[in-house]
């Protein structure tokens, strides 16, 4: 099939890369402008513009999307992946299959900008892909193919995100497959039992410590790499890259080290004792606890986070 592909995050390069390999036609790979990028504000590619350029396809960065540059592709069949603009209603009638999407939830649950994340933070213990045609709605439209994984015990967002992102590639492959051999069934979603998944803030990565520590150890998980999990220390702040919550009493008030060691920093939370395993100290680089311990002097008695709303 002709295809029109709309990503810019590296979640849909893996898809990028299947609809190639398929054998369909990218008439056109569309993403955002390059931007500048970390602390250096440093104007870089996106991810997708990199795989287009290596994969040799036709690419277009407008700042706003133009019907004179997309009705002459006459594409079958559209793909918007993580691609970071609204899609008008012109475009997604253009294609004849309509446009395509992959989401890292089992939609209609999670729908929104941080589906992942919000599934770590709130416990689930399984979530998975979907393949759906894309309307007017956000993450509403008809679902083509779902497919559920477990979630590990140790995983954060960042690694979560990945392995979604190859799963969708192979699933949305296949829905491809039968949608250009006329076997694509849609089903429409039920908007009853649809729950949102907005982007993250800041605030919801500051660790509150009164908190149970199995609690504290999902929003660790939950905000890797971004908006990360955070404390206070001496004043100064504090990310926790990586923890893992341990059961029993410890009879501190929360926030307070009770233990650190080479294996871990144990803290005191509201119930349970949440395990620091890796570190990063304002200014510097994320390290092993064992690393940090070697240059701070962090030491059973310390307090993490502040008495006045903090943590």
């Amino acid at each position: 099939m002709r295809v029109i592909f709309f990503g810019t995050s590296a979640f849909a390069v893996p898809s990028l890369e299947q609809v190639v390999q398929r054998g369909h036609a990218v008439v056109a790979c569309v993403t955002q402008p390059d931007r500048p990028q970390g602390r250096g504000l440093v104007v870089e590619p996106s991810p997708v513009k990199r795989a287009a350029e290596r994969l040799g396809l036709p690419l277009l960065q407008p700042e706003r999307l133009d019907a004179a540059a997309f009705q002459p592709l006459q594409p079958d069949a559209g793909i918007v992946i993580a691609y970071g603009k609204l899609i008008p209603p012109w475009l997604l009638a253009l294609p004849r299959h309509g446009m395509l999407g992959v989401h890292p939830s089992l939609l209609p649950k999670y729908r929104g900008a941080a589906p992942v994340a919000w599934a770590l933070l709130n416990g689930e213990r399984t979530t998975g892909v979907t393949i759906f045609r894309l309307n007017a709605r956000l993450d509403a439209g008809e679902l083509f193919a779902q497919r559920t994984v477990e979630i590990a015990q140790d995983e954060d967002a960042e690694r979560l995100t990945e392995r979604l992102a190859r799963l969708g590639a192979e699933v949305l492959a296949q829905v491809l497959d039968d949608v250009a051999a006329g076997r694509g069934q849609a089903t429409p979603q039920d908007d009853a039992q649809a729950t949102v998944a907005p982007k993250l803030t800041k605030a919801q990565g500051w660790m509150m410590w009164d908190q149970p520590a199995a609690v504290l150890e999902r929003v660790v998980r939950a905000t890797v790499p971004w908006p990360g999990a955070a404390t206070e220390w001496r004043g100064q702040p504090l990310k926790i890259w990586k923890a893992v919550a341990q059961d029993g009493i410890s009879g501190a008030a929360p926030g307070t080290v009770i233990r650190a060691a080479a294996d871990g920093v144990d803290i005191a939370a509201g119930a349970g004792v949440l395990r620091l395993l890796e570190m990063q100290p304002a200014g510097r680089r994320r390290m092993p606890v064992k690393e940090f311990l070697a240059g701070y002097s962090l030491q059973a008695g310390d307090r993490l986070g502040t008495t006045e709303g903090g943590g």
